[in-house]
C-alpha cells in the first residue's frame, strides 16, 4: 500500500529535477539541447522524461508556467512599507522573471506561434496579479495615474531585453522607478 505514494514522490522529484536542469540550460542560452542530453543530465531515462513532457514544446510551456507562477505569487508576497515600496518590489521580480524567461520564451515561438494562447493566458494572470499592487500605489500617490500597468511592464521588458551586468542595468530600472513618482505639481 505504501508502495503508490513513494511512486509519486519519485515521479514529482524526476519531474522537478527534469526542469531544473531545463531551466538551467536554458537560462545559459544553451537553445540547442536536445531531450536526450536533458535527460542525462537530470539522470533519468528518455521515458521517464517523455512520460513527463511528451516533447520539447511541453517542457517549455511547463518552464514558461513555472516562471509566470512564480512572479504572480510574488505579487502576493512582495513586501515594502508603502504601497510604492510594495509595487516596486514586485516590479524588481517581474524584471528577474523578464531576464529569466527571454531565452524560454524564444525558443517556446520555435514551437508555437506568438499567438498561442499561452502567452495570452499568462499575460493575463500578471495583469491580474499586479493590478492591485498598481492601484494601491497609485491610490496612495506614490505612482503616476496616467500609466496602465501594460505600459509599465512593457518598460521592464524593455530594459530586460538590454544586454549588460547589473552595474549598467541598475540606473537604467532605477531612472524607471524615479519615472513612476508622480510629478512634484501633481
Amino acid at each position: 500500500m505504501s508502495v503508490a505514494p513513494t511512486r509519486r514522490a519519485d515521479a514529482r522529484r524526476n519531474r522537478e529535477k527534469i526542469l531544473a536542469v531545463a531551466r538551467e540550460a536554458f537560462a545559459r542560452s544553451d537553445h540547442d539541447i536536445s531531450m536526450a542530453e536533458i535527460s542525462r543530465r537530470a539522470g533519468v531515462g528518455m521515458a521517464t522524461l517523455y512520460r513527463n513532457f511528451a516533447s520539447r514544446r511541453e517542457l517549455l510551456e511547463a518552464l514558461y508556467q513555472d516562471e509566470v507562477d512564480a512572479v504572480c505569487a510574488a505579487a502576493g508576497t512582495a513586501e515594502g512599507e508603502t504601497p510604492g515600496a510594495v509595487f516596486t518590489a514586485w516590479l524588481q521580480r517581474f524584471l528577474v522573471f523578464t531576464a529569466g524567461k527571454r531565452p524560454i520564451a524564444a525558443e517556446l515561438l520555435t514551437h508555437i506561434d506568438g499567438d498561442n494562447p499561452v502567452f495570452g493566458r499568462n499575460r493575463a494572470r500578471v495583469l491580474a496579479a499586479g493590478g492591485g499592487l498598481l492601484a494601491a500605489a497609485q491610490e496612495a500617490g506614490e505612482v503616476r495615474r496616467d500609466l496602465a500597468l501594460e505600459q509599465i511592464l512593457d518598460m521592464i521588458v524593455a530594459i530586460g531585453g538590454i544586454d549588460g551586468d547589473a552595474a549598467y542595468l541598475d540606473p537604467i530600472v532605477q531612472a524607471l522607478l524615479d519615472g513612476l513618482r508622480p510629478p512634484a505639481d501633481a
